[in-house]
Parts: C-alpha cells; structure tokens; sequence
C-alpha cells in the first residue's frame, strides 16, 4: 500500500518567523544626492553605481526630494533644445519635490501592491523625520524569493 501524501516532520512556520516588513528588506546604505549639486555629477553618480535615481537631502538627512534617470533626461533634452549648458542646472531645479514615502513596518505584500498603484519605481522610508532607508521594486522581488525559499511550495 502506497502512501497518499507525506507531510514529513517539518513544523510548519509561525508568521512570527517570517519578516514581512518593509523595513527587513529596504536598503539602509543609499546613494544620495544633494539639492546644491550639479544635475552632471548626478549623471555620473547614475551611471557609476548603476542605479536609476536616489534621494535628495538636506545637510540634516531630511528628505527634500528625488532625482531620477528621467528628470536628467528632460533636463537634458530642454537644454539641448533651447542651446544651454548643461553645467550650470542643480538637482534642487530638476528633482521631484513632493516625494511620497511610505512607511517601514508596512508589509511587503502592501508595498508591492502600492508600486503596483503608483508605477513609482522606489519608495523612501522615513525614521523621525530622517531618511532611514528606501524600497525598490528589486528589493520586493527579492524579498519574495526569500520568502518562497522558506514557506511557498
């Protein structure tokens, strides 16, 4: 006789075990950016370390705002456009001022739902007002098959 199904010994895993916060995933060593830099060095910032845009802050880690490979490209295409020099632009001119953000104990499942919502591409997360760290639809999809390898068939 033949067994039927073997669930083995394995105790299944209490929610409790599994991080699902947002904050177990972000990244907490980020590439910023500050208002009083030129929109070149952004550019060279980008290319170098591979990223698609980063934070903008203060001299007090405040978040003022985020650049990204888009605003560099418009900035770029109006300057051509109209013959100016790229050299004299800051990011405080090009960045994005109203910077939504989202919260660091809400659930990965929920965040990824809210990318889904908002096409943005990364998330800051704030601690006290000060940027602790940011989410990127990579880091959701890591964090899934983190979460596959523990619990998901």
């Amino acid at each position: 006789m033949g067994i039927k199904s073997f669930m083995g010994r394995r105790q299944p895993l209490q929610e409790a075990d599994v991080p699902l916060k947002v904050s177990d995933y972000m990244t907490r060593k980020l590439i910023t950016f500050s208002p009083d830099q030129s929109v070149e060095e952004v550019i060279q910032k980008l290319i170098r370390y591979k990223i698609s845009g980063g934070p903008v802050v203060n001299d007090k880690n405040e978040l003022v705002g985020i650049i990204s490979e888009g605003d560099c490209i418009k900035h770029i295409s109006e300057s051509r456009y109209y013959n100016m020099p790229l050299d004299n632009s800051k990011v405080s001119q090009h960045m994005v001022q109203d910077v939504e953000t989202i919260d660091g104990n809400m659930n990965i499942f929920d965040a990824a739902k809210k990318f889904l919502e908002t096409k943005r591409r990364r998330f800051p997360i704030l601690e006290d007002g000060k940027l602790a760290g940011q989410i990127s639809q990579k880091d959701i999809l890591k964090a899934t098959v983190k979460l596959k390898s523990q619990n998901w068939k």
